[in-house]
């Protein structure tokens, strides 16, 4: 238990021994200027982004102008006159002239964009490029996740002028086709994407395509024009002549419809009338009756690009359930054709039908090219697995892991009783055996031996015992979006340090100076000091820490403007969540902590690591360090570091000493083990912080080797009143640091050598 003296052990100031607490504190302040001493200028430099602020923000400093430019002599000619430069593009894209596929402009309103407008948005935003909405006028909250584009006219005809105009000078030399739609319209994206993938410009390049309709009264006129309802596709080149004629087509053209405004104007401007087919491409559309209800399977919803008119939200999110049926069920049948295409060309393969693997279309089981590249199967009961990550013979299922196994038995028997209807009806008994590995060319592969019980049309019962095979494949490989995180955030690195550890701090400390309070390093440094019983007695006249803190006042001098509080505490047996808590209450929930130990080396490429991989809401960062192996089991071969290798050291998996995490997401955390645990006692005393994370926590706990978090061998000590999962972790760490397999084998050899001799 740890107690939190009312004094200080050594200087009676409480449990806070600073006057100058400052945790974010690091950064040294320029010298102040005397008074009429111009502050000279750094030539040749320009402010980076965050520099250069004022007292207030949004006030930037601005630079002087200089009274000499300095002219490069390559950008001078031979008579002295300034040549022109020649301009390089910042993309090879646009060098080359790569454009985009798709634009979708919705033309939407005030009235419907939080309606009609957001349910266009949920149903279509995210499936295609770019997705713009073009309103005439702003409301007064505009819905977040949309690109909302302002017109100013709300009238239909000047709404849809506006938005040619508005498509020409933004995304006019970025995309090859703009698609024009009405946010009572529900567009199918897929349907959308792979028409304008099977267009060429070279073909089409004078393109109106969307479904043909008659103009109405007036003058005779040749073609007819697009129902802006089911959608308009434009070309990017058709656009483009559109240019010069718009003000003349708006000035000139009298119209009561916008979409026939539209193709007037590209017929007197170009000749070119609305098609609904292309070079064998069809345009497709659903036209819905008033009050139709949506009926999913209908078969109209295979090919319809487009349905108008929608009557609200409710009546589009039926829509797209029943469109993404439709389009689950096509790829179905696409897979299914596949396969049998496969199937059916294997044999003229090298090796016959053996060239087919299965399951068709996937690949094959990797081929270990030596016994160490053998993949392993995990055995595993419904109820527990024996291949646990703590190396414990059997350990219960959990999460993800009973998740899976629940799925994968729920997956076996539908696909058996699908096979053996309706001769058969299966039920399940239990799982009789259970084996699955991971490969990293398939997926993850399962091998059950099921216990069923029969069931015939007739009543008759009988038992059965099936094996079965299965696999979950590998998806294509995604970039997931996650919060922007940079290296210049402010980091505060946590040190508790016991006093058998402080031989350790001034190598610490250096390190730490090093790394991080150099000018411009955006870190701070906080030192948890942890007092026995009777060495706070004596803290008045024999600190065990005064070293440290001599150490600390001497960086402070050295390094101007840095500040180093520290935190007295006096405790028997520290527990690691206890210490935490007193860390986080002392600094703001925005605060992003490294853990660290005392064996912990620093380096800046660790520290921007650390920056990186902790994403406050979304992920906390533990890294594996790199322990060398004891000396005399593997003698250094060169100065230190070591080469990362089989026989220098190891990544320590059992330890979690250095962590990367928010305060925010440490407090989140321990809320919900207070909230969900009746033995919070108990749990705060056998918990770390890494356990912690991982079962009271939502974050991604991302756990991965460090190569510049490298330490030195140091012979461990096991505190006997740590909790037995945290002994067993430090006495595992300590047995596998001595050195590897081999070398231990060779060195209990030579002993044995020499005893007989």
């Amino acid at each position: 238990m740890i107690g939190v003296r009312g004094k200080s052990a050594g200087r009676g100031k409480g449990l806070l021994d600073r006057r100058d607490w400052s945790p974010r504190g690091s950064v040294a302040a320029p010298p102040p200027t005397p008074a009429g001493t111009p502050v000279p200028r750094r030539p040749e430099t320009q402010a980076g982004p965050g520099e250069g602020k004022g007292a207030e923000a949004g006030v930037r400093a601005v630079r002087e102008p200089r009274p000499h430019a300095l002219i490069p002599p390559a950008a001078l000619g031979a008579d002295g006159q300034l040549r022109p430069l020649l301009l390089t593009t910042r993309y090879i894209s646009t060098e080359l002239g790569i454009r985009q596929r798709l634009l979708v402009a919705v033309l939407t309103s005030q009235a419907t964009l939080p309606t009609l407008g957001v349910a266009v948005n949920r149903t279509l935003g995210h499936r295609l490029e770019r997705v713009v909405f073009l309103t005439g006028a702003r409301g007064r909250r505009t819905p977040s996740g949309m690109a909302v584009v302002t017109l100013g006219e709300e009238r239909p005809i000047g709404h849809l002028h506006l938005a040619l105009r508005h498509l020409l000078e933004q995304h006019g030399d970025d995309f090859d086709w703009f698609f024009l739609v009405p946010d009572a319209t529900y567009t199918e994206a897929h349907g959308v994407a792979r028409l304008t993938g099977r267009l060429s410009l070279a073909s089409a390049a004078h393109l109106y395509l969307g479904r043909p309709q008659d103009f109405i009264g007036g003058e005779p006129t040749q073609g007819r024009y697009c129902h802006g309802g089911f959608g308009v596709l434009l070309s990017r080149t058709l656009l483009q002549q559109l240019r010069p004629h718009l003000e003349g087509c708006r000035n000139d053209i009298v119209s009561a419809r916008p979409d026939e405004w539209l193709g007037r104007c590209i017929i007197d401007a170009t000749g070119v009338g609305c098609t609904g087919d292309h070079e064998g491409v069809h345009y497709n559309y659903l036209e819905l009756s008033p009050g139709e209800s949506v009926q999913e399977g209908d078969p109209r919803f295979r090919s319809a690009l487009t349905a108008h008119p929608v009557r609200d939200p409710v009546h589009m999110y039926q829509l797209h359930k029943a469109f993404a049926r439709a389009e689950l069920e096509r790829t179905y049948q696409e897979i299914r054709e596949l396969q049998w295409e496969i199937q059916n060309t294997s044999h003229l393969a090298a090796d016959g039908e053996r060239a087919a693997a299965w399951p068709v279309g996937i690949p094959a089981p990797s081929r270990p090219a030596s016994r160490f590249e053998v993949l392993r199967w995990d055995y595993f009961t419904e109820q527990h697995a024996f291949s646990c990550a703590d190396g414990s013979p059997r350990c219960p299922l959990r999460g993800a892991d009973r998740a899976d196994v629940a799925d994968v038995l729920g997956a076996a028997l539908e696909e058996l009783n699908r096979r053996y209807h309706p001769a058969l009806r299966l039920q399940k008994q239990q799982l009789v055996n259970g084996y699955r590995r991971f490969d990293p060319a398939r997926g993850m592969e399962y091998t059950l031996d099921l216990q069923l019980e029969a069931l015939t049309p007739q009543g008759g019962r009988r038992p059965l015992t099936r094996r079965v095979q299965l696999l979950r494949p590998l998806s294509r490989v995604e970039i997931l979006p996650v919060p922007y995180v940079t290296e210049a955030s402010h980091l505060t690195v946590l040190l508790p340090m016991a006093a058998a550890e402080r031989d350790l701090a001034r190598n610490f400390l250096e390190a730490f100076a090093t790394a991080a309070l150099e000018p411009g390093d955006s870190a701070a440094l906080t030192l948890l000091l942890l007092y026995e019983p009777r060495q706070a007695q004596r803290a008045a006249h024999a600190d065990v820490f005064a070293p440290i803190k001599a150490h600390v006042a001497e960086l402070e001098r050295r390094f101007p403007g840095a500040r180093v509080p520290w935190l007295s505490v006096q405790t028997a047996a520290p527990s690691p969540l206890r210490l935490m808590d007193l860390l986080s209450k002392k600094h703001p929930l925005d605060t992003l902590f490294l853990l660290a130990g005392p064996d912990t080396v620093l380096t800046p490429d660790f520290l921007n690591r650390c920056r990186m991989h902790a994403i406050s809401g979304w992920q906390a960062f533990f890294p594996m360090h790199f322990q060398a192996f004891h000396p005399a089991v593997a003698p250094p071969q060169g100065p230190w570091p070591p080469e990362l290798g089989r026989d220098t050291g190891r990544f320590d998996r059992q330890a979690a000493n250095e962590a990367c995490f928010y305060n925010s997401d440490y407090v989140a955390a321990r809320g919900q083990l207070a909230a969900a645990s009746e033995q919070e006692e108990e749990l705060l005393e056998s918990l770390d912080v890494y356990e912690l994370f991982l079962r009271f926590s939502s974050l991604h706990v991302l756990r991965a080797v460090e190569p510049a978090l490298l330490q030195r061998y140091r012979a461990q000590w096991c505190s006997a009143r740590l909790s037995e999962d945290l002994y067993h972790r430090c006495r595992q760490s300590m047995l596998e640091g001595l050195g590897s397999r081999t070398q231990l084998a060779m060195l209990l050899f030579e002993q044995e050598q020499g005893n007989s001799t």
